[in-house]
């Protein structure tokens, strides 16, 4: 693929760290956006963003280096390398410190979590979805063999040395099948989250659905960590985090029904 753009001599513009700039200034615009819709502060939203985005980032660096301790612990010097500056991390390790993150801010603005949490939804998954474009353009999380007619083969030598992408071999392209699947959850959440709806259904969604469909695309990536009981490390994560989407969707039923129940 290309992940270097407008290479001059040494210096260049990595494809994936341009992408995942231009997620989160995506994301950002829709959700605030939502807010403004909402009648919610913009300048407050706004700064929870970049909170939250810090936040994610530095956690799915942290898992990253969690999830491939042995690696690192014999090479530390990768932990500072441009290798490692330009993954992408573990991306439910980042969710993690971002929801914590989100939940501290709101608390100190004496915000509600919930409804803030809605508006955000729709925001990371199309930021999401496009710093996958960047992951496949960048060649660093990349599938597992694949013999479908759809397998791509990464020719680009400088996707091996940044990201140690194998060259000439079908694999999926299971960052493009994320990538999909995360712009259309964006459309369902936007649309739901542009209308009435009980606190906690829109994050509830979002945290299933993507789930889910992380779940599966992680039997066709290729795993450095190997497995635990059969799944992934990430695979683990993401059923903690379906369960607390469906928890919240249970929550935000039962409100509805409270409300819609007849009152003697």
């Amino acid at each position: 693929m290309l992940p270097k753009l407008f290479p001059v001599g040494d210096f260049f513009l990595p494809t994936y760290g341009v992408l995942v700039a231009s997620g989160v200034l995506l994301g950002l615009m829709v959700t605030t956006r939502l807010a403004r819709l909402h009648k919610l502060d913009p300048e407050k939203i706004t700064n929870l963003v970049l909170y939250v985005v810090f936040a994610g980032m530095l956690g799915a660096k942290l898992a990253m280096f969690a999830f491939d301790w042995g690696y690192y612990a014999q090479r530390p010097e990768e932990i500072f390398s441009l290798a490692t500056l330009q993954a992408a991390g573990v991306f439910q390790g980042g969710l993690v410190t971002a929801i914590l993150a989100a939940w501290w801010y709101v608390r100190r603005e004496k915000m509600a979590f919930l409804p803030i949490a809605d508006l955000f939804a729709p925001g990371l998954a199309l930021g999401h979805a496009v710093g996958r474009i960047g992951c496949f353009a960048a060649g660093c999380c990349y599938g597992a063999y694949c013999e479908r007619p759809w397998a791509v083969r990464y020719t680009n030598p400088d996707a091996a040395k940044i990201s140690g992408t194998p060259l000439g071999i079908p694999l999926h392209p299971s960052q493009l099948y994320e990538a999909v699947a995360e712009f259309v959850l964006f459309w369902v959440l936007y649309r739901m989250a542009k209308r009435p709806h009980v606190p906690g259904t829109v994050i509830g969604q979002y945290l299933t659905v993507y789930s889910t469909v992380r779940f599966f695309v992680e039997f066709v990536r290729h795993h450095e960590q190997g497995l635990q009981a059969g799944l992934s490390l990430t695979q683990w994560m993401s059923l903690g985090f379906a369960l607390a989407g469906a928890a919240y969707l249970v929550r935000a039923h039962r409100v509805a029904a409270s409300v819609a129940a007849p009152k003697n």
